[in-house]
């Protein structure tokens, strides 16, 4: 039996389970959270901190970070819910789709900080340990844009294309079958990215942020190229999409803080120590080496595959 010289896509994305929809791009979304979660709490636990804060800190972060995300959406596609025509109150409807990995990441960095001050924990440790796992996190989230046949790229004849059906070409690229699979470099994109974040992360003891800002860097600048090979319509500024510059500036920013934190000499701040209230770890305890194991299982066997992070008429 011969394989297709393309990558398929599903034939369905929803599946009913009685009156109740099961779709492919929150299920996707809701994995990626566990998975964030677990690999998150190993390295906060591995650096000494508490076992169960980083799913107390999830409680906070993950709501924040679907509000953040419909509200980047909204905020860049204003025309979709405001105007003539249109009904305002279609902007609240989420399940309808609709969610920016911008807003899910500034979304839920809020949550995350508001938890953090009131668990007593250092925030930029809770951000560090989390770094890693919320790549993977938003690799498996683009498995829903696969489900939904949306936000491709440009029409390809490589055997990796990525077949499409005619109901889901937009316009003036019906007569293409198969697409560059965007889904699939960022995917791969993030999950290297995690296993690199970790293998410096290992190497240099990054702390105070660092690691969350090396975790932006990662992600934007693979999401810069891989925006635009894109062919949805979305808003334009200048010669790029909206999302290129956001990935330019968010990536420069990410840089900036890097660099400024390096120079710092930020100091090595223990997962327990309080954002607010209570005292550091001894530097003994702060420099406790990080479990390799937890560390290779956050890259290699955690689930392959996004707070993020997602990007589809489901999230950009």
């Amino acid at each position: 039996m011969m394989l297709p010289a393309y990558i398929p896509s599903p034939a369905e994305g929803v599946w009913h389970l009685g009156p109740l929809p099961l779709r492919a791009y929150a299920l996707g979304i809701i994995i990626g959270a566990l998975a964030a979660i677990w690999i998150g709490e190993r390295r906060f636990v591995a650096r000494g901190g508490r076992e169960g804060l980083i799913s107390d800190v999830a409680m906070w972060a993950i709501p924040a970070g679907i509000v953040g995300a419909r509200v980047y959406h909204v905020v860049t596609d204003p025309e979709l819910y405001f105007g003539e025509g249109r009904n305002p109150v279609n902007a609240l409807k989420i399940w309808e789709g609709g969610l920016g990995i911008w807003g899910a990441i500034a979304g839920g960095a809020l949550g995350a900080w508001i938890a953090a001050r009131r668990y007593g924990v250092s925030f930029s440790a809770v951000a560090d340990a989390l770094a890693p796992g919320l790549l993977v996190a938003q690799a498996i989230g683009r498995l829903g844009n696969w489900f939904n046949q949306e936000l491709f790229g440009k029409p390809t004849t490589l055997p990796w294309g990525l077949e499409i059906d005619l109901a889901h070409r937009p316009d003036g690229y019906t007569q293409f079958a198969t697409f560059h699979p965007t889904f699939l470099y960022e995917l791969l994109w993030n999950l290297a990215a995690a296993a690199l974040l970790v293998a410096l992360d290992r190497r240099f003891r990054f702390t105070g942020g660092r690691a969350f800002a090396l975790y932006v860097m990662l992600y934007t600048a693979g999401r810069f190229w891989i925006e635009q090979m894109r062919i949805d319509t979305v808003n334009h500024l200048g010669p790029f999409r909206l999302n290129v510059w956001t990935s330019i500036v968010v990536f420069v920013a990410a840089l900036a803080t890097f660099v400024w934190l390096t120079r710092r000499g930020t100091p090595n701040v223990g997962a327990t120590s309080t954002g607010a209230t209570g005292e550091d770890l001894s530097s003994d305890q702060t420099a406790a080496a990080p479990d390799s194991a937890a560390d290779t299982a956050s890259a290699a066997e955690a689930p392959s595959s996004g707070a993020a992070g997602p990007d589809s008429p489901a999230g950009r």
